[in-house]
């Protein structure tokens, strides 16, 4: 992507924040990711998206991440922390109509796959109130479910030194639709010991940089259509469709 340096919310003083600006706001989670990856992966990954994409877009401002999510299915592992589904929801809400007084559009910019349902009910809300504002997320077309191939290999290229190749081992490899029911039912601990869904095996950091190219391509060509699902997702383009629309399932 060609662009300058993400502006950082955070590291802007008011009289500089621009009127109507494009808002990116990380989601991620505190959770455990295997033996060999750190906890803050997901927010890790959500954090480098949203600001990559934002190099790409004028004007853009990338706002603090929120690095606790809805990760219950993880709490058998010593590290994770999670706020749950209702406290998630309260939050982006509230960050929302906030973050609405002031900004133009708003994208949530999400890191963790267990954050999607809250994501859904809270930008229902949201829409349904009026404000202009979509969810994208970071994943990979034939990407593994967690802590696999697809996260290590980009976390190699995020984020090298957090990384222990030597600990990682194979997990539970089933398709995450055959996995859910008992992930729902029992959590990862029951399906995965490693807590890993996938294969970390040939992971590189060459991998992970096409990764990270993919998923950066996608947020800013979703950014740039502003096609808004019924779930307030950003879609994919739609050959012969306008942008700037609403489409339904």
């Amino acid at each position: 992507m060609v662009g300058g340096p993400a502006t950082e919310l955070a590291h802007t003083a008011w009289p500089f924040v621009p009127s109507d600006a494009l808002v990116l706001l990380p989601i991620g989670s505190t959770e455990q990711h295997g033996p060999h990856l750190p906890l803050d992966t997901d927010s890790v990954i959500a954090e480098a998206v949203a600001r990559r994409t934002a190099t790409a877009v004028p004007g853009a401002l990338v706002a603090p991440t929120l690095r606790y999510g809805a990760s219950g299915e993880h709490a058998g592992f010593p590290g994770t922390v999670s706020i749950g589904h209702e406290a998630l929801r309260v939050v982006l809400v509230e960050a929302v109509r906030s973050l609405s007084l002031w900004a133009g559009r708003i994208v949530l910019v999400n890191g963790h796959g267990g954050n999607t349902a809250t994501l859904d009910a809270a930008l229902r809300l949201l829409r349904t109130e009026g404000h202009d504002v979509a969810w994208t997320g970071c994943a990979v077309p034939g990407g593994d479910a967690h802590a696999g191939r697809t996260e290590t290999s980009v976390m190699l290229h995020l984020a090298p030194n957090h990384v222990h190749l030597e600990a990682a081992v194979v997990g539970d490899t089933r398709p995450l639709a055959v996995l859910l029911p008992d992930l729902m039912a029992h959590g990862v601990r029951a399906v995965s010991p490693s807590g890993i869904l996938g294969d970390p095996t040939g992971a590189s950091a060459a991998e992970g940089r096409k990764a990270m190219d993919m998923m950066v391509s996608a947020a800013v060509r979703r950014i740039a259509a502003w096609t808004v699902d019924a779930r307030g997702r950003l879609a994919e383009p739609v050959p012969g469709k306008s942008p700037h629309q609403v489409v339904r399932p």
